[in-house]
């Protein structure tokens, strides 16, 4: 009965642990996914915007860049907005050097920024979530 007892007791512990962890998040390492809208990035796209601009309704000035299929060229990014159905990779450098910068935006309508200024150069998209 004692070792019935012991290991009620420790299943329960178990659950308890479990239950109070934090989920994973879905955000990439160096992005932050915030709760705003889309602003004027048009339905089905994914927006770059070149400034740090986050009202709750989402970035009204006009983006530096719009699509929703693989692109090539250069911009400046630091605000995002995908409105796609999926996850986008983002590919440059940081803003004014030769350091890399790759990250991932979700799908579905979420917006974030890059944390820091950079010249974006590529979007891919990827299968697997961010």
């Amino acid at each position: 009965m004692l070792l019935k007892s012991i290991a009620i007791a420790i299943a329960a512990s178990v659950a308890g642990v479990l239950a109070a962890a934090p989920t994973a998040s879905a955000a990439a390492p160096g992005v932050s996914i915030q709760g705003w809208g889309s602003g004027n990035c048009p339905q089905g796209m994914l927006c770059i915007w070149p400034n740090w601009n986050h009202p709750p309704q989402g970035p009204v000035e006009t983006p530096s860049l719009t699509t929703n299929s693989e692109w090539t060229g250069s911009v400046q990014g630091f605000n995002f907005y995908n409105g796609t159905g999926r996850d986008a990779v983002i590919s440059g450098f940081t803003f004014g050097s030769s350091i890399p910068f790759k990250s991932c935006a979700p799908a579905g309508g979420t917006g974030g920024d890059l944390y820091i200024p950079v010249n974006v150069t590529k979007v891919t998209w990827q299968l697997t979530p961010c």
